[in-house]
């Protein structure tokens, strides 16, 4: 007798299952998610056969558990090493993730391959051994004194049928939208796939503990390609963030179940892999010795990490009737909003104005402490002043031209006395209990007009 075809409906965004196609998700509330899949007839094959084995469990009082730290696996990266929040925690899974020729697989195989005490084995989806090996030259110099092996391979039970002859102290898999089990008849990267293949490696993680490093893609939406549930099972997704046509590439904490998600890396580009950003104010900042119109200096913090940036702008008259508004880095919407501030609070015309906005470096920045750098750079540029070298800015723009409260101040200002600076603008009410440096000059701000006035006198 043939074997029953069955199909069922996934949505794309959470996983959830349903017997018909609907137009908005019930558990999720997303439209239009929902695809088709075949899968197969529940029955032996509906849990995979793939563990290394069963025990039994029993329940354990909770004052009856040790409580022990693991001893975490450091990696050759430290600015890695930060991220995950000291290193590997053995039997934990991580999903790092990013666009396609961000860098993930680079940022995997230089590491491992610095490995020296422990076996680790690669798994790869998408390269074949000898492509891995031309990477692996151009990375290493030619030096392979590692305990690195490869494994091409797309089928699941082929590489659990490895993993139990060689038994890795590492295990990594590239990508994990490409495995695919042989029990579900649906095609590799679908959402039925990608869950079971992800819960094949928890079990695999839990039960050996042995840390495993999933390699994911992201849709254009800009989330992890596959369902939500594959965020929720593992243990810490990690996202390699960055413009392909820049050199620097910040590595991100979204979940971190053995740490906290305040700690970036900062990567730069090399020919030979990716190279360690110890001092990222000093990457981002213009060398040029002469001051230019338009340029102002913000002290931004992402994550636990403080660091300066170059804000640039450029305003000028509106060559059509209608004033075009560019932004690359920063939020467009935010702005808008600092520009009708500008022209209700402050006086300032720019409607009929063009105002092109720009974040040196390719780096996106979030930190509403930018704005006061962004105002000051527009109204550099729209007077063509220069802004003294020595002197930076960190501080919010509200609606009314009030200059609102900022974290981490202290921070902000030890790391503006370090790159050199003479002079830094803060809100005034951030002073409060905060100790005063001899080394730089703090100057408080309440408004947008006080800076102003600074500034151009």
């Amino acid at each position: 007798m043939a074997k029953q075809v069955k199909s069922a409906f996934f949505c794309k965004n959470c996983g959830a299952e349903s017997s018909k196609w609907v137009g908005k998700c019930p558990s999720c509330g997303e439209w239009n998610t929902y695809v088709e899949e075949i899968i197969t007839p529940k029955g032996k094959n509906e849990v995979l056969g793939i563990g290394v084995g069963k025990k039994v469990l029993t329940p354990v009082k909770i004052s009856q558990i040790k409580s022990e730290e693991y001893p975490r696996i450091k990696l050759p990266s430290n600015e890695l090493n930060r991220v995950l929040g000291g290193g590997l925690v053995p039997g934990s899974i991580i999903l790092l993730g990013g666009e396609p020729g961000i860098g993930k697989s680079t940022l995997v195989l230089q590491n491992v391959l610095r490995i020296r005490s422990r076996k680790v084995l690669y798994v790869s989806g998408e390269e074949s051994a000898q492509q891995l090996r031309m990477r692996a030259d151009r990375i290493a110099g030619g030096k392979m004194d590692c305990e690195c092996f490869l494994l091409c391979e797309t089928s699941l039970e082929n590489i659990f049928t490895c993993l139990k002859n060689d038994k890795p102290d590492l295990l990594i898999v590239d990508s994990i939208q490409t495995i695919a089990s042989d029990l579900l008849e649906s095609a590799a990267g679908s959402v039925s796939q990608v869950r079971e293949c992800a819960a094949a490696f928890l079990r695999y993680a839990k039960e050996t503990n042995t840390p495993v490093i999933l390699i994911g893609h992201i849709n254009k939406e800009g989330s992890i390609a596959g369902p939500k549930v594959l965020e929720h099972i593992v243990d810490a997704v990690i996202q390699f963030e960055g413009d392909r046509h820049y050199l620097y590439r910040i590595l991100r904490g979204i979940k971190n179940r053995f740490g906290n998600t305040s700690e970036i890396g900062i990567y730069e580009m090399k020919e030979d892999g990716l190279k360690e950003v110890t001092n990222p104010s000093m990457m981002l900042l213009n060398e040029s010795d002469e001051a230019l119109s338009g340029s102002a200096i913000g002290v931004t913090v992402d994550g636990a990490r403080p660091f300066l940036i170059d804000t640039q702008a450029l305003v000028s008259t509106a060559a059509y009737g209608t004033a075009q508004r560019s932004v690359t880095g920063f939020d467009p919407r935010r702005m808008n909003m600092l520009l009708a501030v500008l022209e209700k609070r402050v006086g300032f015309k720019l409607a009929q104005k063009d105002v092109f906005l720009n974040i040196a470096g390719g780096l996106k920045v979030n930190d509403p402490a930018l704005d006061l750098a962004v105002v000051c750079a527009i109204l550099s540029s729209n007077f063509d002043s220069p802004i003294a070298k020595d002197v930076c800015f960190a501080g919010e723009v509200g609606l009314s031209g009030e200059i609102r409260q900022i974290t981490r101040i202290d921070q902000r200002i030890s790391e503006a006395q370090k790159m050199g600076f003479k002079t830094i603008l803060v809100p005034k009410s951030n002073m409060k209990g905060v100790a005063k440096n001899d080394k730089i000059r703090i100057l408080e701000v309440g408004r947008v007009e006080e800076a102003f006035k600074f500034i151009f006198g």
